[in-house]
């Protein structure tokens, strides 16, 4: 018993660790994502008014 709880225990903390690894990475992508597409547009604007 003793090492297969052990075992279970070390797999559900890495799991864990996973997903909130994929999560944050998810975020961070979506994050940069919508700041790239917010610095277009401001791009796009700003050329517009000094033009």
């Amino acid at each position: 018993g003793r090492a297969g709880r052990g075992f279970l225990y070390t797999l559900t903390r890495a799991l864990g660790d996973l997903s909130a690894l994929f999560s944050g990475d998810s975020k961070k992508r979506a994050k940069r994502a919508g700041r790239r597409a917010t610095g277009k547009a401001t791009g796009k604007a700003f050329r517009k008014l000094f033009r």
